[in-house]
């Protein structure tokens, strides 16, 4: 047990500089004697703790899109489900969902997640690692819209999560337009999303 905690920080230095090439490039680029030079792990103890290339990629792509998801869920958390008002509760969602959508570092993460769903089709445990992930953003982000229909704000003929959801797939959407020769500003976009939420909220 000892051996086994003393090697977490040793495979952890291994996943970083794997993930740091996986955010920069293509995972055909990973080559795993490399990383053991520049991290100083040994080549046979990178295999034992992963199984195999493929294991450390995996491993990789999980912690990335894990880190992903929990700066998200850090930014929903500072959404106050304390307003006591319909207004207050726009006020307080509105820069999040400016945050999440707009500007070119957006849209890198938003490419990012995305390349690693992408790569999950033919991986099942990746797959079911970041399912698993994307269900506290989900679940997160269903607290919010949850407090929202409970005060009477949010149209509740659709269940928070069915909302979250709806949200999410607007927003990573976005990434067929922004590969497009000719992709629409943030503000027009801003403005798309303000209509889109509107539509979520009950009427008055």
């Amino acid at each position: 047990m000892v051996k086994q905690r003393r090697s977490i920080p040793v495979m952890n230095t291994v996943l970083d500089a794997v993930a740091e090439r996986l955010i920069l490039s293509d995972e055909s680029q990973i080559r795993i004697p490399e990383i053991c030079e520049v991290t100083g792990v040994n080549y046979g103890s990178v295999y034992h703790h992963f199984g195999s290339r493929e294991g450390v990629i995996e491993a990789a792509y999980e912690k990335i899109f894990s880190q992903l998801v929990d700066e998200d869920i850090e930014a929903l958390s500072k959404v106050s489900t304390t307003v006591e008002t319909f207004d207050d509760f726009v006020e307080a969602v509105a820069p999040l969902v400016e945050l999440v959508s707009s500007g070119k570092k957006r849209r890198s993460r938003r490419a990012l997640r995305l390349r690693i769903v992408a790569a999950a089709q033919t991986r099942p445990a990746l797959k079911s690692a970041i399912g698993d992930a994307q269900v506290r953003l989900t679940d997160r982000l269903s607290d919010v819209i949850g407090y929202g229909q409970e005060h009477g704000w949010l149209r509740s003929d659709l269940s928070a999560h069915t909302i979250a959801v709806v949200m999410q797939v607007l927003i990573f959407g976005r990434n067929l337009d922004d590969v497009a020769s000719a992709p629409i500003d943030d503000g027009d976009w801003e403005v798309a999303m303000g209509v889109a939420f509107s539509g979520m909220v009950r009427s008055r």
